[in-house]
């Protein structure tokens, strides 16, 4: 089966390469979107067949494999279905979903240009620099990477959700507004489109007519987000704390060497069990932006302290679930390859075995074991330690070589690991 996918623009009366016109010319089966038929109706041949590209992207290929089947057994002819697409059918288009749906066919490509090479080019602004992200029915973790790496220029691919006040307010909210917003409206339509220069705050108050594109570009730094400000190591004194107690936080250096233990580089999904005021999920966030982090925590109180500190730190994107570890729905999440367990609530072992339904093949566990002998003794409870070797010898895990560690006055504390 072949396919030809060509780029069109907004524009209502496009022009087509005289090569292009004469495979429209010869075609039987098309397909795009409703607003590309609009447009490419009145070059269609007579009797043409049209097949709307949909959301329900499984059954528009069904009916492709379908008409496949008709035109070569009853038509006699190759099959072969021309299809439109905004753009460069390449550019984050449809020609990537056949490629992926359907990967035996073959596929011709005529582009145009994409809507973000258009914006650039009404702005006269050179675009081999921009950070490209797409946001057209995808969430949020790309553009939160972008802005957590300080790209200097991004370039935004839209939908009804993710619109321009959407991503305006988002950069406000996290603290990312040191940036100009360019929005483009129609583009390639002489008579709808509209290039519009923006501060964030402007556009967050704004409505923009579909389909739109945005690109964003820094206008400078300041000291509050200025990469060259930040230390490698947030400050303790950074963090809105639990009820104003210093204790209730894993102590920047200790923090540090949790995440190495961690092994964050070369990880994908990131739990951290007990979160409390989240230092350790935003640590991980700003030094290693592509992980995927899951932060559970029972206090409810300290949802809004996560919330204050994700946004006073600048650090969108981490994925919040209040309760009870032991009584959270966990199947349908992301398996994590590496988890912290911050707090256990004396259920260390309980938490950890159920981590291990889910925990990868080559995933580790950390804890940081921070219960003194003497309060064991006073409490007549087994010290954490004990409840750390006891779980791992009943769940048969291996442990590293744990790190010992003091800070000031504080108790000392083991840095501890253990995988399959």
């Amino acid at each position: 089966m072949k396919f030809i996918v060509i780029g069109i623009s907004d524009n209502p009366k496009p022009f087509f390469s005289p090569e292009v016109m004469e495979i429209i010319q010869n075609g039987r089966v098309f397909s795009g979107g409703k607003r590309h038929h609009g447009i490419v109706a009145s070059l269609l041949p007579k009797n043409a067949e049209w097949i709307d590209i949909t959301a329900a992207l499984d059954a528009v290929f069904e009916q492709y494999k379908s008409l496949s089947e008709k035109m070569s057994k009853c038509l006699n002819v190759s099959p072969l279905i021309v299809i439109f697409a905004s753009g460069d059918p390449l550019f984050f288009g449809f020609a990537n979903t056949i490629r992926r749906k359907m990967p035996e066919a073959e596929i011709e490509v005529y582009p145009a240009f994409n809507s973000l090479q258009m914006l650039a080019h009404r702005l006269v602004m050179p675009y081999h620099d921009m950070r490209i992200v797409s946001l057209t029915g995808r969430p949020w973790p790309e553009f939160d990477k972008a802005l957590i790496e300080r790209a200097s220029k991004i370039g935004i691919l839209t939908d009804r959700e993710h619109t321009p006040s959407a991503i305006a307010s988002r950069m406000i909210d996290y603290g990312y507004a040191n940036y100009r917003m360019y929005v483009g409206e129609h583009l390639g339509n002489p008579t709808l489109e509209k290039i519009t220069t923006l501060t964030l705050e402007e556009a967050a108050k704004r409505d923009f007519e579909m389909p739109n594109c945005v690109i964003v570009q820094s206008w400078g730094y300041d000291q509050a987000t200025s990469p060259l400000d930040r230390v490698f190591g947030i400050p303790d004194r950074d963090f809105a704390l639990l009820d104003g107690r210093e204790k209730m936080i894993t102590k920047m250096p200790v923090r540090l060497l949790t995440l190495q233990a961690l092994e964050l580089p070369k990880r994908r999904v990131f739990w951290d069990i007990g979160f409390c005021t989240g230092s350790i999920s935003i640590e991980a966030r700003l030094l290693f932006p592509h992980l995927q982090i899951e932060a559970f925590e029972i206090r409810p109180e300290c949802e809004a302290i996560m919330a204050e500190n994700t946004r006073r730190l600048g650090a969108p994107g981490i994925n919040i679930h209040m309760g009870d570890f032991l009584d959270t729905d966990i199947s349908a999440l992301p398996h994590p390859d590496a988890v912290f367990i911050g707090g256990h609530g004396g259920h260390l072992e309980e938490i950890m075995a159920k981590v291990l339904t889910v925990l990868t093949d080559d995933g580790v566990i950390v804890f940081n074991s921070v219960t003194s002998s003497v309060v064991a003794q006073m409490t007549d409870r087994p010290s954490s330690r004990q409840q750390w070797d006891e779980a791992c010898e009943k769940l048969g895990l291996h442990q590293g070589a744990p790190l010992r560690i003091q800070l000031n006055d504080y108790n000392p504390i083991e840095i501890l690991r253990c995988k399959r």
